[in-house]
């Protein structure tokens, strides 16, 4: 069990909530009341990446920010099926044991993926939604150096030296991360064992129709268009991964998205923009 060093607690002062879920434990953070916001992360991230919005929406809001399986404070199985399906499956559960409606949804990286397939399973949850450098949709478009570790090699890099959530906090930030922000992220990743979503995750991305996760994400892509919920699309335009094509897209899905971008961010946009991210969630909420 991960527990927050003393150091952190600033920075994440969160109270731990879990649902079990067949003999694992689904972490979340559920704080403040009012209308729900819920925040899904994505990969190697964990509820850490939202904590600054956790904090300031939390004042009039209920936010409610999960740790996917494998990831943050959750149970990480050795033995278990990593796959997007499985993870919506998880976040549908979470919602309907707190019987959250009328959701603002926050999305960022398999966030994108996981929050789209509640979403389209159950558009009416569906207040507004908030999108950040993400997907969820099908896209050939993949960084080499992150294609390189969807083999078992890959995994066994990732795995023994946490050479993907470590790496992420010094690429993911154009403007760059504090050491004490490093060891937050990094946290719950320590060892062999504690990464392995951090490697499923990249296992799990379908680059062929003959992958297992292909027709999850395709069924999701073919339902986006029956969200109608109002979308704000924020994007840091330096990310390598999620570049600008993939924001391209989502405006050709949401045409009246109202879409903001962040010319000198990257991919954790949250930690290069925080105060503007901040202020346009707000005015969002507000209108």
């Amino acid at each position: 069990m991960i527990t927050i060093p003393e150091e952190l607690k600033s920075e994440y002062p969160f109270e731990s909530h879990f649902l079990s879920i067949e003999n694992n434990n689904l972490h979340y953070v559920d704080v403040g009341t009012g209308e729900v916001i819920l925040m899904l992360h994505g990969n190697p991230t964990w509820s850490f990446f939202y904590r600054n919005l956790a904090k300031y929406f939390s004042v009039n809001h209920r936010v409610i920010v999960p740790d996917h399986m494998g990831c943050g404070l959750s149970s990480k199985p050795q033995d278990y099926e990593y796959t997007l399906k499985t993870h919506v499956d998880n976040i549908c559960l979470l919602s309907q044991k707190l019987n959250l409606t009328n959701i603002t949804l926050v999305v960022h990286d398999w966030g994108g993926a996981i929050g789209m397939g509640l979403a389209t399973r159950y558009p009416h949850l569906i207040k507004k939604m908030v999108i950040m450098n993400t997907a969820a949709f099908r896209s050939i478009e993949i960084p080499a150096r992150i294609n390189i570790l969807r083999n078992p090699v890959g995994e066994w890099f990732i795995r023994s030296f946490n050479g993907f959530a470590g790496p992420a906090t010094i690429m993911a930030s154009k403007k760059g991360l504090s050491p004490l922000v490093k060891k937050g992220f990094i946290l719950p990743y320590n060892d062999f064992k504690s990464r392995i979503a951090t490697a499923k995750f990249v296992q799990d991305i379908p680059m062929s129709d003959t992958h297992p996760t292909y027709e999850t994400l395709k069924l999701i892509e073919e339902k986006l268009p029956t969200i109608k919920a109002p979308v704000l699309l924020l994007w840091g335009e330096k990310d390598f991964c999620f570049t600008m094509n993939f924001q391209k897209k989502w405006l050709e899905i949401f045409p009246n998205a109202h879409a903001v971008t962040y010319p000198k961010a990257g991919h954790y946009l949250i930690e290069d923009e925080k105060s503007a991210v901040i202020n346009e969630i707000e005015k969002f909420l507000k209108d």
